[in-house]
């Protein structure tokens, strides 16, 4: 297959799956409802030893991952982990 004709799997803010010409932007966890970065080192790890692949999904981009439920990976985006776990812990919901 030409990478013309490439497509992706993606994970939509409804939670259903969609194919794609883009590759996403962001990966999750469909288990644990948790999403970060490509590189992030946890995940990397995980997949290493054998586990993850078979639950990780993709997003086009940071908001339908939040649309679809999921929420920051405290590996590697810290800084968006912390401002949900403060928004929760008061009651609100948290946007990045």
């Amino acid at each position: 297959m030409s990478d013309a004709m490439k497509t992706y799997t993606l994970l939509g803010a409804d939670g259903r799956s969609y194919r794609s010409p883009v590759k996403g932007e962001w990966c999750g966890h469909r288990g644990s409802k948790i999403y970060g970065r490509l590189d992030c080192p946890a995940a990397l790890r995980a997949i290493a030893r054998g586990g993850y692949v078979r639950h990780r999904v993709f997003f086009a981009d940071e908001a339908t991952a939040i649309a679809a439920g999921f929420r920051p990976c405290g590996t590697c985006c810290k800084d968006r982990f912390q401002r949900w776990m403060t928004a929760r812990e008061n009651g609100r919901q948290w946007t990045p």
